[in-house]
């Protein structure tokens, strides 16, 4: 088992398991929200190809949490607003 934390709350999930995965153990209501009208969203295909996974990890913005796997003391924060795509 590892620790990390989903929006500040800690959280022990399988080690091995991603961070989309536990994002979902934590019961988190969205991941993130679209940029257009806010709604939630929560992953869904689990496997990198619809990026409604993408959440603030370790403080990098924009990763697909379904492809990250969880290390100890990870950080998992919800994406808000639109992906940036150079920085800025």
């Amino acid at each position: 088992m590892v620790e990390v934390f989903v929006d500040g709350a800690p959280l022990r999930v399988p080690q091995g398991a991603s961070a989309a995965a536990a994002v979902l153990l934590a019961g988190a209501d969205a991941i993130r929200e679209t940029p257009v009208s806010g709604a939630p969203r929560l992953p869904y295909c689990m496997m990198g190809v619809c990026f409604d996974c993408l959440a603030e990890i370790d403080g990098t913005a924009n990763r697909q949490a379904c492809l990250v796997p969880v290390a100890p003391g990870m950080r998992i924060a919800r994406q808000r607003g639109a992906r940036v795509a150079f920085g800025g």
